[in-house]
């Protein structure tokens, strides 16, 4: 794996004081480390980090758990601390706060609702996430309490799409990492006020915009047992897999917070994983963050697992499962969802008072102090403590939406859904949708000439035309947004479109004399039998356009589908229409991958998305009639059956040796599929010419240059997105290697005729695979296929190279963390413990299970204070507290001539 240019900072408070270990009463509340009214934590000349060692110093044991609950942490009148909904969801729109104590927390109504993660997956283009994430999050600034408080977000899911009866697959972006990664990551950059490099925007004048959440921290991806269930795989699986994506973006846009899951890994629930959470996302990914439970999954510890951890002589007591889990390094318990009457608040001083033992030794304040810093360091960086006036943020969303003008109701008619959320919601919906066929369409009833494809539909400016729109998912009651929506009322409902109204709309604003009818194709409701009467009509039109679905009654969280048929009657709906009309055009709006083998064959034309938002059906009309070519790709493998995929449970993905157990995804997978990964067809045509690689031999460290000219042959403008993917065909059938991996993508768009010379720089430590036995990355030697074109299937020998890899990787210095003694008495000598990790994420020096190791040799560790008359260093690197105050000091680790650093801040009072 490359060394990340960016460096990691975990911050280590250390809290010195001369009162030992003791924990000092309620009643006689600390003063701070400032000793007097001078308070450190309002004075913005010192970093965020700095000033929420100053306000956690002031508080009480008691005060301080009170902080790590979710819904809500408690109001601190004395320190100016308010109440604060940590549990707020911004999934595809800015969707819930939490502005209830003890609750969970409120949908919003009237919010802007945008296409989901599976549809934005689809769109593979992470500049359009970043527009939509924009102004998402301005949208949340305008709406949450006086536009400073609840500003944490649950969002985004990034577990991957691996298999498509999960019933939250439309929660994610892609099945595979690095497509995941690359969206997600924009999704952060843009919700979080950063450029499209990670960097806070100047315009934010420091500020984070909101903070986000990335979910669900690890390998969760089966509902009927994700409060009991285990998914057991080898390492490699872990990292190749599962946390790549995490680790990715971590690397790209420094997210704010991550979330752990339900379930257990390898028997070990990740919500108490020191491994998941300390060395793996902080030691070696270099995750700086906080750490949430999913909501309640500390609860599961105990009562959906039941868990025992090795050497203890029984299942966790509801006090031993809080500490076991701060310990672990989580810092925020959400602790509404299924409810037991147990949370941090008030466990953590009876834990610390037993004096549990847990896997990192014996519970301590410490442990509390280094969560409640980092949970307020992100407050700060919000700039909930500063001056209205010195936030942009805040004063921007006041301009647009005066403060406390908006309600939670009806009543705020929609205000904040402008022209411009609306009009990006229809561009992303419209870019989703994949054209998966595109047939010949027959001779119409009305002079149509039935040459060419079906699509785009070519209405005629006048005469007689006419389209029937069928299916119940075309024109319901209400619209299926997806989870975590907020919800419509009468002046949201102004501004939905549905697939019906759309159609219509657009057919008739191109001849005025058209006809568009709806027609129900099914029973209402409950989809289960055909409407004779539907398929009867659908003879008569121009064209057809059957609009099936699927909804939360078939996936949601909690629910998982049971196979890949589409719900009711819909199959043999569209079977029947189209033996009928010729003219038949299928619309799929699902969850993921439904089974079109049934009636793919008998239509000319199928397109799908996943759930497309609230401006759903301008986007569909727009593709339908050409207005948009469709710029949709899929973004996992189109199975053609629910026999090709192991249980849901198997979280396998490399297929067994004997064939007992099928592979999945694009890169394991290797039986016939109905559309490939990376698929979608387009209005107009691409070649593909001149694959060049800059090398045919690379050493391990080394770097490949690919380029490519790619032309638009055809007669319209269209986009292309340009995939290259990296296979090992030479490795050894035991290596159990992909087929080939995606390294890189590019969406172009072309004028007809415009041919664009297309770039990619592929590192090659990129390429390596983990190795078990080795604990660390090796790159292969041998023969990589290097392939470039408009799907992972794409098999043109003339758009293929070969590249020979020699050498082996030499590891550099990647990220140092430091975790530092806390509640020193005075003149301390301050003792941190430091970690390295190198790019192949081998890790040296302290290590929270106990194997600490030498660091390697030749490394020089060197240590600086910001204020060196609190904390000193002298010459021989020891850290020693001198006065009372604030202090960073600066740890810096050199290895081979490359140099990484992170900070800690003491606090001495």
């Amino acid at each position: 794996m490359r060394a990340r240019s960016w460096t990691a900072t975990v911050v280590a408070v250390v809290l010195v004081s001369g009162s030992g270990c003791a924990t000092e009463p309620a009643a006689a509340p600390p003063t701070g480390t400032s000793g007097d009214d001078g308070a450190i934590y309002l004075d913005r000349s010192y970093s965020p980090e700095e000033r929420a060692v100053d306000l956690v110093s002031r508080m009480t044991l008691e005060e301080k758990a009170a902080q790590m609950i979710s819904s809500q942490s408690v109001a601190l009148p004395r320190l100016g601390i308010e109440a604060y909904g940590w549990w707020n969801e911004a999934a595809h729109g800015v969707a819930r706060e939490g502005t209830l104590h003890n609750a969970n927390p409120p949908i919003l109504i009237n919010t802007t609702s945008y296409p989901v993660d599976l549809s934005l997956g689809a769109t593979w283009n992470p500049d359009l996430v970043y527009r939509e994430a924009t102004l998402i999050s301005d949208e949340a600034r305008e709406v949450v309490r006086d536009n400073r408080l609840d500003l944490n977000f649950y969002s985004p899911t990034i577990n991957l799409a691996r298999d498509p009866r999960w019933g939250r697959n439309d929660e994610a972006f892609s099945e595979d990492p690095l497509l995941t990664a690359a969206l997600a990551a924009q999704f952060v950059n843009g919700m979080e006020g950063k450029d499209r490099t990670g960097r806070l925007l100047p315009e934010g004048g420091g500020y984070l915009k909101t903070s986000t959440t990335l979910k669900h921290y690890a390998a969760n991806n089966s509902e009927f047992d994700r409060l009991t269930g285990t998914a057991d795989m080898d390492d490699r699986t872990l990292r190749e897999y599962y946390t790549a994506q995490f680790r990715e973006v971590v690397a790209r846009s420094s997210p704010a917070s991550i979330m752990t899951s339900y379930n257990r890994v390898n028997g070990w629930p990740t919500t108490a994983s020191g491994y998941l959470m300390t060395e793996l996302a902080r030691q070696t990914f270099g995750f700086a963050g906080f750490f949430t439970s999913d909501c309640d999954s500390i609860r599961e510890i105990q009562h959906g697992h039941h868990w025992q951890p090795p050497g203890h002589p029984a299942p966790l007591d509801h006090v031993e499962r809080h500490a076991y889990a701060n310990s672990a390094g989580l810092d925020l318990n959400c602790q509404q969802g299924y409810h037991d009457q147990w949370s941090y608040a008030n466990t953590i001083p009876t834990a610390i008072e037993r004096g549990i033992t847990t896997p990192t030794g014996r519970y301590t304040e410490d442990d509390v102090d280094n969560a409640v810093v980092r949970l307020l360091t992100t407050r700060f960086r919000l700039g909930e403590f500063d001056r209205a006036e010195d936030v942009p943020w805040l004063a921007a969303a006041r301009s647009r939406v005066p403060r406390g003008s908006w309600t939670n109701s009806d009543a705020n008619r929609a205000v904040t859904q402008t022209r411009q959320r609306l009009a990006l919601a229809r561009e992303v919906a419209a870019e989703s949708i994949v054209l998966l066929r595109n047939g010949a369409a027959r001779a119409g009833r009305h002079g149509n000439p039935g040459k060419g494809p079906v699509l785009p539909l070519r209405v005629p400016a006048s005469g007689a035309y006419r389209v029937a729109v069928v299916g119940h998912y075309a024109n319901p009651p209400s619209m299926y947004l997806g989870g975590y929506s907020s919800i419509q009322q009468s002046a949201g409902q102004a501004n939905e479109v549905n697939g019906f109204q759309g159609i219509r709309a657009a057919v008739q604003a191109v001849n005025r004399n058209a006809v568009v009818d709806f027609l129900p194709g099914v029973t209402p409701g409950t989809l289960a039998e055909v409407d004779p009467a539907s398929v009867e009509a659908a003879a008569g039109y121009d064209a057809v356009i059957v609009y099936a679905g699927t909804d939360d009654r078939h996936a949601r969280e909690d629910v998982d589908r049971a196979s890949l048929a589409l719900p009711g009657a819909q199959t043999e709906l569209i079977r029947q229409v189209a033996a009928r009309n010729p003219n038949t055009i299928v619309y799929l709006e699902t969850a993921g991958q439904v089974d079109v083998e049934g009636f793919a064959a008998e239509v000319p034309a199928i397109l799908w998305s996943s759930y497309n938002g609230q401006r759903k059906g301008e986007a569909l009309a727009d593709v339908l009639l050409g207005a948009r070519n469709p710029g949709g790709r899929l973004p996992f493998t189109w199975y053609r059956d629910v026999g090709q995929l192991p249980a849901i449970d198997d979280y396998r993905i490399r297929a067994a040796a004997d064939g007992s157990h099928p592979g999945r995804t694009y890169m394991y997978f290797d039986g016939e599929v109905s559309y490939p990964f990376g698929h979608g067809l387009d209005y107009t045509r691409f070649d593909y010419s001149r694959l060049r690689v800059d090398r045919r031999q690379v050493d391990a460290d080394g770097t490949l240059k690919v380029s490519v000219d790619v032309t638009n042959t055809g007669r319209r403008r269209g986009a292309e997105v340009v995939q290259l993917y990296v296979g090992t065909p030479s490795a050894p059938a035991a290596s159990e290697r992909p087929a080939k991996r995606l390294r890189g993508f590019e969406k172009v768009s072309l004028r007809p005729g415009q041919t664009r010379r297309v770039n990619f720089t592929v590192e090659v430590p990129d390429l390596a695979f983990f190795d078990d036995r080795l604990g660390r990355y090796v790159v292969d030697m041998g023969t990589y296929t290097i392939q470039v074109g408009g799907s992972s299937a794409e098999a043109d020998p003339g758009q293929r190279a070969r590249v020979t890899v020699r050498g082996s990787l030499r590891p550099t210095l990647s990220v140092v963390t430091v975790d530092a003694p806390v509640l020193l008495g005075p003149d301390a000598v301050v003792a941190p413990e430091l970690t390295v990790a190198l790019s192949d994420d081998r890790r040296y020096g302290h290590r929270v299970e106990g194997a600490s190791t030498p660091l390697p040799a030749g490394a020089v560790v060197r240590y600086r204070s910001n204020r060196p008359q609190v904390v000193s260093v002298d010459p021989a690197g020891v850290i020693r507290t001198r006065a009372t105050g604030i202090a960073t000091v600066t740890a810096s680790v050199t290895y081979q001539g490359v140099t990484r650093s992170t900070d800690f801040v003491v606090g001495v009072r």
